[in-house]
Parts: C-alpha cells; structure tokens; sequence
C-alpha cells in the first residue's frame, strides 16, 4: 500500500449507517481513507461515471432499487473499480449473486466491525494492484511474437497468448478446452513424455519439437519450458514459450540436401570421367570391327556390343546431368509442343485404367533449353507416377506462368525473383515416405526392387532442371500421392527452329594430332580415322603434344585433345599450341563437361567440342565441319 489516500464513496440511503462507517474509518489503524458519500441510486450513478474513487461500499438496499443492479450498470460502462456489497442480514443467495456480478467482497452490516472493513478495503484495493499488473503482464505476452502458453501437470491449457493464436489457429477459448497433448501428432506423444520427465526432474528443458496447427500443418518449434511454483488456483504449473522455426528448418534442409548432392555429384562426376574413357574405344572398336568382320555369327553379336556401349555412354551422361549440368543444344522452346508430345506418349503406352489430365495454357512463356533433356525430365516423371500407381489412378499433367517475388524467393533458396514456367506432375499413387524424401534425388537411390531401376531417374531430372537455371519443389504424402513442380526461368523472346545436322565426307589425306593419356584412346581414335582417309600421329600429354606439333607444324591440319591429363592439361596445350599457331584448328574432348570448362575452351579459340564417349559418325562430322 502506498502513502496516498483511499478515496471512498459510501452508497446508501441511511444517513445513520453513514455516521457510523465515518466513524470506523476514524479507527482504521494501517489504511488511509478518505470518505465521500451518496443516498441515492442516481447520485451513485453520476458519481461514478465522473471516476474520481478509488472503491465504492454499496448498500444491497437503495430504496426501490439494489446494490447489484448499479453494479452491473457501473461494470457495463467500464468502470474497473472493486465494489462491496453491504447487505443488512446475510442472504447467501445474495452473496452468491454479488460475487458471480463482480463485487470482490460482500459484508453483512450486524457483524461488521472497523478491523472488518479496514481489512476488506485493503484486500480489495490489493486485489486490484495485483489484477492491474496481471493484465499489464498479459499484454505484453500479448505482444510477444512467441507462442506463450501455460499448462497445469495434468496437461490442461491454463492460459493462451495472441502469439499462439496466430501460431496454432485455435483461439484463447477453443485452447482453453484442450489439453497440451493436442498441439503434437501421435507419433510425437513419446518425445513429449521424456520432454515432461526431465521438466519434472530438473525444473525446466529446452528442446525442438514436431507440432501440428488447427489446420493439420505440421509446425517445427524451438521450445523452452519452465515449472512455475503457481498460476491461478493451481500449486504447480508448466510455462511453455515456443518460436516457430518452420521456415528456417525449411531453408537448413534445402541447404543440407544441396550440399549433400554437390559432395556426391562431385564423386559421380569422377566415376563418369573415368567411364567415359573406358566406354570410348569399346564404342569406336566395335564400330570398325562391324564394317571388317565376315563371320556372320559375330556380326550378330557386334550390334549388342554397340547398343550397350551406346546404353553405357547414357547411362554415364545422366550421371553428368546429375552431377554438373550438361549444356546440351540450347534452344527457345515452347513447353506446350513437348506436353502435348508427352500425352501422346501416355496415352498410347500407359496402362488404360490410369486417367491422364492434361491443362497447358495456349499464353505459355518461353524458355531456354535442350529440347531432348527437358523431354528426358518429363518422361522420367511420368514414368514414375505410372510406377507409383499399379492399380490405376489419375495422372495430372499442367503448366502455368509464374512471377516469382522476393518473398518467394526468400524461403526457396534455388529460387530467384523472376517469371518462370512451372510444371507439375501430379499422381494418386502410393506416395513417398517422409522418411526417404529427402533422399530421392540421389544417384543410384532407388526404392525399386533390384533390377527394376538404376536410381538414376531423378538425379538426372535434378541435373537438367538445375543446368536449365531451375528448381524442383516436391510434395507427398503416402497413400495420397505426390507432386513435383518443375520451375524453368522463363524467356521473353519468341520460339526459333533447331538446325538440322548435315552428313560429312571422308578426309583428304589430312593429319590429326590425337592427344590423350589414355592409351586406349589414342589407339582406337588413330585406327578410326585412319580407316576414312586421315593420317594420325598421337601424344599422350601436352608436353608431347607440343614437341609433335613444332616438329611437323606444316604436316598437321588439327589438333583433337583431352582437356583433362596429367603433365601438361589440354587447357594449358591449348593455349600454348595457340602461341604457336593463332591460326591452329583444334577440337576439345573430354568425358567431363562442366559448362565453365566448355566455355573457357571456346574463349581460348577452340573450334568444336566432343563429348565422350562419341561415335565415329560424330567424330567424323566434326572435322569435316571444322576443316570446311
């Protein structure tokens, strides 16, 4: 209690029961009152609509009107000052009444006694300090951006902040009648458990905790809580302050995943290096030896060596898809020819008890791409819907613009603020398990059974998507099916026509330096070329390939070399052999394509690029292409 005085205002109509509280106050040993008084109902009322008291003594009995009724009256316009009921002999019914409108006492005039009053006059003024800084305290939960919430050990809501409201979706009422448990899915029930053991042992903990909304999204909370001695009528009680950490968890996986496929696209394109130069004079051998061998029973046999060479050779560049990105023949395509080229396909091979839905927009936007790898992309993914539902379902196929904000932007972190044509593949199938889904776009992850699939499928839907500039978002639940939506950066330029291919002559007599450090290479290359009227000297890394190239400059029309080898690389032979010669011919090879390492070689001056493993046919075209 502070030193200020209590200003009173007695309401009653007996000017005897006036005199003698005034003279109680006189006796009030702790509490300083001041006393005002009124006798009527109408005084009362104007009284205290001027809101100069700090409490007000009411009597039940003001002539043909009562106590309870200016009560109500005075709690109806706001006024937030405690009352008490004086009543002339105890009527429980009455009090009962007094205490459910809002007075914070009731005394019965016969027994009353200045101890008495002075002791309820405190309790009330004390009563409305304390209220004051609760609802003080309570709105600045209210304004607190974390979830706030109070629960007694029997798990009951006991309290419920703004915060939480806009967190949960369950307003202050509806929490209220739930319990704790209600916030988390079942299968969280056991976290909570040992949550709540070591609360109870150590007074508080500090964890994350899977939640769910009233809506059924599930919500990732940092969550602290704390045992408090009492809230309310309860003796011990849990205080939970909760901050959703949703989108950041959101953006740590999308940051782990991308880390996790760059450390293994790294190791898959070491591997496809290496089987590249392994798969490229098996293909180039086999296609010399189909046009020498006369033994009618291994001619049969050369074709099978070919296609699974040429299946080899895929299979490595869907590995570089994955791993790097391959650049590929980059055209302005409009998406809606390949959809339609697609729902051809479906309709003509799928099983007949799938139902193919198909919405393309006739305004879609252009974008930049290979038209064989984005055909690649969708194939794979419907393929895998089919997969996902053998007993039939319905597969959705659409396309649509999009304008890509910031915001969006900012909780994508492939993404960037600008327009995109988004696909999405859409099945009802068997769904994907949330405990695997974070791994489906790993090389060689497959939940097929053996035999039925390399794994490879979605690492390369991954690679291409991300060389063409875009990204993938994926969602599924088992049972219900699942969606990917494939975002391409939009162009805004018109569509132009692919060049088609021209064929090639054989050579004139011209000599090739081959440079490789595969033996193998160098060997089947030389016997190749030789087979179609070119003479061929080789080298087996840059530093020979310099010593051949001074030593018979005149002789040699082109240079074909690996970029990547031990000594001396193809980029720094490259660069020298064009000190050289400015005017040199040269065409680069790898197994490996990142798009910086083709585009530094076409800075440098080069004149083609070949990917291994390449066909003769391929070879062939491309020098006769850059000798023209």
């Amino acid at each position: 209690m502070n030193d200020r005085l209590i200003k009173v205002l007695l309401i009653d109509d007996d000017e005897d029961d006036y005199i003698l509280t005034r003279d109680w106050f006189r006796e009030f040993q702790v509490t300083g009152c001041e006393l005002e008084w009124v006798e009527s109902y109408q005084l009362a009322r104007e009284a205290i609509a001027r809101h100069q008291h700090d409490i007000y003594l009411v009597d039940y009995r003001l002539g043909a009107d009562n106590g309870l009724e200016l009560l109500r009256e005075a709690i109806n316009n706001g006024c937030n000052c405690p009352f008490i009921l004086l009543t002339g002999q105890g009527d429980r019914h009455i009090d009962l009444e007094a205490m459910k409108t809002g007075a914070v006492d009731y005394l019965e005039k016969s027994q009353l006694t200045a101890p008495l009053l002075e002791r309820s006059i405190r309790y009330a003024i004390e009563r409305k300090q304390t209220e004051h800084k609760i609802r003080q305290q309570a709105a600045l939960l209210d304004v607190a951006t974390d979830a706030i919430f109070v629960g007694d050990l029997d798990d009951k809501i006991l309290f419920w902040n703004k915060a939480a409201e806009h967190l949960y979706g369950w307003s202050q009422e509806e929490a209220l009648t739930k319990k704790i448990q209600h916030l988390c899915p079942e299968k969280k029930f056991s976290q909570i458990s040992e949550a709540l053991k070591i609360l109870l042992k150590h007074g508080s903990w500090e964890g994350e905790l899977e939640q769910i909304s009233k809506c059924g999204k599930t919500i990732i909370v940092a969550s602290r809580c704390t045992l408090v001695p009492a809230f309310g009528n309860k003796p011990q009680s849990i205080l939970v302050v909760n901050t959703d950490i949703t989108q950041k968890k959101q953006l740590e996986q999308q940051f782990l995943r991308t880390q996790r496929l760059e450390s293994i696209g790294t190791l898959a394109s070491g591997i496809a290096h290496d089987l590249n130069n392994v798969l490229a004079p098996i293909l180039m051998t086999a296609q010399i030896l189909e046009t020498q061998v006369k033994d009618e029973r291994a001619r049969r046999l050369i074709p099978i060596l070919i296609s699974n060479a040429k299946r080899g050779a895929n299979l490595v560049k869907q590995v570089l898809s994955f791993a790097k990105g391959m650049d590929g023949d980059r055209t302005l395509l409009q998406l809606k020819h390949l959809l339609i080229e697609i729902q051809q396909i479906i309709q003509e091979t799928f099983p007949k008890n799938m139902e193919v839905i198909t919405q393309i927009p006739q305004n879609l936007w252009t974008v930049s791409g290979d038209a064989t790898q984005l055909h690649q992309v969708l194939m794979n993914l419907c393929v895998n819907a089919r997969d996902a539902m053998p007993n039939g379902g319905t597969l959705t196929i659409t396309a649509e613009n999009l304008l890509v904000d910031e915001n969006y932007a900012q909780i994508h972190i492939d993404a960037q603020a600008k327009p995109y044509v988004v696909i999405t593949v859409t099945d009802t199938g068997i769904g994907i398990k949330s405990t695997i889904i974070d791994r489906i776009f790993e090389p060689f992850f497959t939940t097929k059974e053996f035999g039925q699939g390399t794994g490879l499928g979605l690492s390369t839907v991954l690679g291409i998507v991300k060389s063409h500039g875009g990204f993938i978002n994926v969602y599924s639940e088992e049972k219900k099916g699942s969606q990917f939506k494939i975002y391409l950066p939009a162009q805004d330029t018109n569509e132009i026509l692919e060049e088609t291919e021209i064929s090639l002559p054989q050579g004139n007599g011209e000599m090739i330096l081959v440079v490789d450090d595969e033996s193998a290479i160098c060997e089947i290359t030389k016997t190749s070329l030789e087979s179609y009227n070119y003479q061929v000297i080789t080298a087996r890394d840059g530093i020979e390939a310099i010593a051949l190239y001074v030593e018979h400059r005149d002789q040699i029309a082109l240079v074909l070399t690996d970029i990547f080898m031990p000594s001396m690389d193809g980029l720094t032979s490259i660069r020298t052999l064009k000190k050289i010669n400015p005017n040199i011919k040269i065409i680069a090879v790898s197994g490996l394509a990142p798009s910086d390492k083709v585009n530094a070689v076409y800075d440098m001056g080069v004149n083609a690029f070949l990917c291994k493993p390449f066909t003769s046919t391929q070879l062939l075209q491309t020098i006769s292409a850059v000798n023209s």
